[in-house]
């Protein structure tokens, strides 16, 4: 004789076959017709809610290219060849092969001593440099969050709206996970992390456990990617000081003929602590004999103190 398990489950068969709607019988329900629902002797399963994917998001290189910003396949130009000279020092940071081992030397944060400076402007132009490389990808996240403009120069958002979906703050808040904020973009190895959701604390998560955990982790799983952060700048904000502290990299971007002497040397005071700080002066002068006025000196200093000096690269690009 059949068990009663072989029964109920010989009857669910005959009435699938009828057209009976069975799907939802629980274990040892009474069926129509009579008999009941198989006991199921194995584990329940549901399907798996599948991961987050990043978003894909499509750049217009010809309006980046008509704002100043380099794009792929352009004609070489001489802020190409400007940005080929700063970004190769930092990539042999980055990947271990400068003159010393470098911690985190893959995060690099861009920052100035004020506002006004052009370092987001120089943030993603040296990220759309490195990813012209054929041996590295680059992350680029905006940091600035009391200021977010990545999103707005690279044409996601316009200049009235800043909401690009969700973001670093998003993740700091736990409102996302990182692929899931992550956009990759139509240039193969660049992906852009934004600034997020507004948040009333926006300022307090970036200076929060919550951010030092995430650079953490962006530093071991992303090693083999070199991370640009676009920072707050230092002296305005206490959050971009508690951000350097985890960089092994930080450029300063100073506009020439504009940002105080004393500016600079308090923010370069700041992040004593990073073993690699390099300045870079922006909207330089021409020189005088019709040359193109473009100087590049690279020592950098490792260490604390007076020793662990910055260098200086002269480089003509518009404030943001």
């Amino acid at each position: 004789m059949s068990s009663l398990i072989e029964q109920a489950a010989q009857r669910l068969e005959q009435l699938r076959r009828a057209g009976a709607v069975v799907a939802d019988a629980r274990p040892g329900q009474r069926l129509p017709g009579g008999g009941r629902a198989a006991v199921s002797l194995e584990p329940e399963t549901r399907p798996a809610i599948p991961a987050a994917a990043s978003r894909q998001v499509e750049l217009d290189f010809d309006v980046l290219s008509r704002a100043g910003l380099l794009v792929p396949n352009a004609p070489r130009s001489l802020l190409g060849d400007q940005f080929r000279v700063i970004k190769r020092p930092l990539i042999r940071n980055a990947v271990g092969k400068g003159a010393a081992k470098i911690a985190n030397g893959n995060l690099i944060m861009i920052t100035s001593a004020v506002a006004g400076e052009g370092k987001s402007f120089t943030a993603v132009n040296l990220a759309m440099s490195i990813a012209t490389e054929l041996d590295h990808t680059v992350m680029l996240v905006d940091a600035d969050v009391a200021r977010p403009s990545v999103s707005r120069m690279l044409g996601l958002v316009s200049a009235s709206d800043t909401d690009v979906g969700p973001g670093l703050l998003d993740v700091l808040d736990g409102r996302a996970d990182m692929a899931s904020a992550l956009l990759k973009t139509n240039i193969e190895k660049l992906t852009v992390l934004p600034s997020g959701t507004q948040h009333a604390r926006a300022t307090e998560l970036l200076a929060s456990d919550a951010m030092t955990r995430l650079l953490d982790e962006m530093g071991r799983r992303y090693a083999d990617r070199i991370i640009i952060f676009d920072s707050p700048p230092l002296l305005l904000t206490t959050e971009a000081r508690v951000l350097a502290t985890h960089m092994g990299q930080v450029v300063i971007v100073v506009h020439a003929g504009n940002t105080l002497q004393a500016d600079v040397q308090s923010a370069l005071a700041t992040i004593e602590a990073c073993p690699v700080r390099l300045m870079l002066l922006n909207r330089a002068q021409a020189a005088a004999d019709g040359g193109y006025g473009y100087g590049y000196g690279y020592g950098y200093g490792y260490g604390q103190g007076e020793g662990a000096a910055s260098d200086t690269s002269i480089l003509e690009a518009p404030t943001n």
